[in-house]
């Protein structure tokens, strides 16, 4: 028999939309503090409503689930994690960048190790949960097999296995914003911010315009996957070699392997250099540490639906599919030509304490631009090849090229851009 789902006993709702109502025992954020006792924990539970300083719940878009689950009675409400033997595989700072003014302000740089400095909070009560995790894993691809065979890559026994998988160390990251820092970083005013994500979530989270005691959210997004090769220690070196490919999800291509875009090539590209980097120089590598991060940003931030409405709108217009108008047809239907906005996504990279990237496999000078912006310095720019760049996939890559991205090539003019033609709908 299902459970009752309601928020009480008595069925009573206690809204928590103005400042008094619930928040006497939440004990206080000081965002940037080095101690993370002086810091406080971020708690955004349900278990006690008197206890939360954030707005928003843990797991982002995953704690509609949680719902649902509840609703259901699958999940008994209050819930509480049992978090033994779930610490990090591979410790992680503490860095200096974690307590650098304004280095970091979309994620909790003690959020994979809370089970272990406010223990005795959670000893007397406080339902304190990660928001970072730290684990071991193998990653097989086909791609890299195919390496394996040409002889680009050779097992070593250590990062790359004589099955072909590579191992790795595995990091979930998910999304806590310090509100006043994320202002800051788009150059607007906190109250603007709040407002705008109050009113385009529909009203979801009304703490954020009657909250201002309240300065951490945790939004409801996707958060990230990082896939280290090799030490997770030399990232903080900057005399260690770093490869590394910031990466935001496509899953057409990633996953399905679509060929209208030149992300999974990019990829898997950037995973061989990544292992050849992280490989002892007498196996044929570089000495080095490698590094994927993968940010949950479909579709450019714009979402599935709207990146194949595009598509369409791009194959179906008159003349067809073509490089000087791809910006185009995505401004006509999202409003805008991107939203992945990468100022936030230099944090993950201070939190891990880089300082450096010696082999930076993008050609996106946007992210170039928010790196080196955020005082990252990068030594190298690796392109993707062009023997990788798959016929349906040349409009975008040459569009992106005009645009500003990084290549060893010529800069294509209009009159290139107008001659690349697509071959079709996928």
């Amino acid at each position: 028999m299902a459970r009752d789902p309601s928020p009480s006993p008595a069925g009573h709702i206690r809204l928590t939309s103005h400042p008094g109502q619930g928040a006497a025992g939440a004990p206080p954020i000081r965002w940037g503090e080095a101690d993370p006792h002086a810091r406080g924990p971020v708690v955004g539970t349900t278990t006690s409503r008197h206890q939360r300083n954030v707005v928003g719940t843990h797991s982002g878009s995953y704690g509609v689930y949680r719902a649902l689950a509840v609703a259901a009675g699958n999940l008994e409400r209050g819930h509480r994690a049992d978090l033994t033997n779930t610490a990090p595989t591979d410790p992680i700072g503490p860095c200096p960048q974690w307590s650098e003014p304004e280095r970091i302000v979309s994620i909790d740089p003690w959020g994979a190790r809370v089970a272990e400095v406010f223990a005795e909070q959670i000893a007397a009560g406080l339902d304190i949960r990660p928001t970072i995790a730290v684990t071991k894993a193998h990653i097989h691809l086909p791609e890299v097999r195919q390496a394996m065979a040409f002889q680009r890559l050779k097992p070593d026994g250590r990062i790359l296995l004589e099955d072909g998988s590579a191992a790795v160390t595995k990091i979930a990251v998910e999304p806590v914003w310090w509100l006043p820092g994320v202002a800051r970083r788009f150059k607007v005013s906190e109250a603007e911010l709040r407002r705008a994500l109050f009113e385009e979530t529909g009203g979801m989270y009304p703490e954020l315009v009657t909250r201002s005691d309240i300065e951490v959210f945790l939004p409801p997004i996707g958060g990230q996957t990082l896939y280290v090769f090799g030490d997770v220690r030399d990232l903080a070196d900057p005399s260690v070699t770093l490869t590394a490919r910031i990466h935001d999800e496509c899953n057409g291509s990633d996953v399905f392997g679509s060929d209208i875009c030149t992300c999974r090539p990019y990829l898997t590209h950037a995973i061989e250099e990544c292992i050849e980097g992280a490989q002892a120089i007498e196996h044929g590598g570089r000495g080095g540490v490698g590094l994927i991060a993968y940010s949950r940003k479909e579709g450019r931030a714009l979402g599935e639906v709207t990146k194949f409405l595009v598509y369409n709108a791009r194959k179906r217009q008159v003349g067809g599919d073509s490089a000087d108008k791809y910006f185009l047809r995505t401004e006509c239907v999202a409003g805008v030509q991107d939203m992945r906005f990468q100022e936030l996504m230099p944090d993950v990279l201070h939190w891990l304490g880089i300082r450096r990237i010696h082999r930076l496999v993008s050609m996106s000078n946007d992210k170039f631009d928010a790196i080196t912006g955020s005082g990252i310095e990068v030594v190298e720019r690796i392109k993707i090849p062009d023997e990788l760049v798959p016929a349906d996939a040349m409009v975008e890559i040459q569009a992106k090229i005009a645009a500003g991205y990084f290549t060893t090539g010529e800069v294509p003019d209009e009159a290139d851009l107008a001659a690349v033609k697509g071959r079709g709908l996928e």
